[in-house]
């Protein structure tokens, strides 16, 4: 099957090197890695990366009127009205489409004003898709995300980072490790697999989705088990520790270590899945991260992935979304890492929701609409918002310079790291506590539904 989407004009063009990410999928030999720069990483006093991911909310979603931020309290609709945003609960609502033709409806060519042509599902799965209205253009009770504002007063804000890939989770979850998914330089992976879990664990048949340069978006991609090169090749070869905390959504305790199955972005790497870093790297129930910075056992690079209560998702009938985050913020301050650590919280897509500024596009497959990004740290810039452009691989960027890493080759080459939301000549920032609804004994005490943070 085939069908045509039509397309923005390509505002930036890169070499095609940028846009061949990662080497083939599906089978094949990991390319080598390209030499480690390690000069860099000898004046860093960060030695342990948390990067905590929440769901699908776009920066003017959760960050209306923050000081300094470029946000609206407005936003423009196809027929060229200009509605006021209003206002809804972190927990309520109806999970809005956020897949790459949603993306498509809603750009409108840079245009940001087609958030009303969209449609969404009953809640209740039956029946057929409703269109959405003006439903997109809302933003959250400031008093229910009031921990982020707090962080952000404290430490850094970066209110232009773009997810890489213009499409929803399976594919942003994969560059927070990769940079990319890109198969080669005419198919790359778009929304998500036929059949979960997402990766090599997936049933036999599954297949993915392919994006194309002309706009097409093929339904006959390789199974979701693939060969490309993620920072874990650069991590091990180093030999710098990571680990990757995944909720768990089987009920089974034997199927605890595929780290939520659908939701340990690792479970589609084939050298991951099948190797000595799966039984070592992959933590679930992600809970798991606080219990390790307890007691002494942090890894280098972290990744933390929510339950889809604690995850910001909307429609989760939970608001315990920023609880979660603080738990972890205040774990780590409270603790011997603090001094050494930054955590980096980062939403995986913009969920649907209108937000107002235009994104680059650097290639066929993106930027993504805008997401929030915090950096809490001591030697993050206090009360600081970064304007500087962003996208995931700049993320990895950063771990790669500052672990002396060698570079994948995908997005990271491109990308400006996210170091200029560092100052690392400042006095260091003492550890203050963040106030949250909820403590982290009783965010651990909610039993686990077993339901994944999102399914696309």
């Amino acid at each position: 099957m085939k069908y045509s989407v039509a397309r923005s004009s390509i505002a930036l063009c890169l070499m095609a090197s940028l846009v061949i990410l990662a080497g083939c999928g599906g089978g094949g030999t990991t390319p080598p890695l390209p030499a480690a720069n390690t000069s860099l990483a000898m004046t860093s006093p960060i030695k342990h990366v948390i990067i905590v991911v929440q769901e699908n909310r776009s920066l003017n979603t959760l960050f209306m009127n923050y000081p300094g931020a470029i946000t609206s309290t407005t936003g423009q609709t196809i027929t060229g009205d200009t509605v006021p945003l209003t206002q809804v609960n972190l927990e309520a609502g109806i999970d809005i489409g956020h897949s790459h033709l949603t993306y498509v409806s809603e750009y409108q060519n840079g245009r940001m004003d087609g958030f009303n042509t969209i449609s969404f599902f009953n809640p209740s799965g039956g029946g057929p898709p409703r269109a959405s209205g003006l439903y997109p253009y809302a933003y959250v009770n400031p008093a229910e995300v009031q921990p982020y504002w707090n962080m952000a007063q404290q430490y850094t804000l970066a209110d232009e980072m773009f997810p890489t890939e213009s499409s929803g989770s399976f594919t942003a979850h994969q560059d927070l490790i990769a940079g990319g998914d890109s198969l080669d330089a005419n198919d790359t992976l778009v929304d998500f697999p036929s059949a979960i879990p997402w990766g090599c664990d997936a049933p036999k048949g599954t297949f993915t989705n392919l994006l194309h340069p002309d706009g097409t978006i093929t339904f006959d991609g390789p199974f979701p088990c693939f060969s490309y090169r993620t920072i874990a090749n650069s991590l091990d070869a180093a030999g710098v520790s990571w680990k990757y905390y995944a909720p768990q959504v089987n009920p089974n305790p034997a199927l605890a270590n595929i780290g939520g199955e659908i939701w340990s972005a690792f479970d589609a790497i084939s050298a991951v899945r099948y190797g000595p870093d799966w039984a070592k790297n992959i933590s679930s129930p992600e809970t798991n991260v606080l219990s390790d910075i307890q007691n002494g056992n942090l890894a280098a690079v972290n990744w933390v992935i929510p339950s889809l209560a604690d995850s910001d998702h909307s429609g989760s009938a939970s608001n315990t979304g920023p609880s979660w985050v603080t738990s972890i913020v205040n774990t780590v301050g409270q603790s011997k890492y603090w001094d050494s650590t930054a955590i980096i919280v980062v939403w995986d897509d913009w969920g649907g929701w209108y937000d107002p500024v235009a994104p680059p596009q650097l290639d066929y497959v993106g930027l993504g609409f805008r997401v929030p990004m915090l950096v809490i740290s001591p030697y993050a810039k206090h009360g600081y918002v970064d304007h500087h452009i962003y996208e995931f691989g700049s993320i990895l960027k950063y771990v790669e310079d500052n672990f002396g890493l060698a570079s994948i080759g995908t997005t990271d080459q491109r990308s400006t790291s996210i170091i200029n939301a560092f100052d690392y000549t400042q006095v260091p920032k003492p550890f203050s506590i963040i106030h949250a609804q909820y403590s982290a004994r009783q965010i651990l005490s909610i039993p686990p539904s077993y339901q994944p943070p999102d399914e696309e």
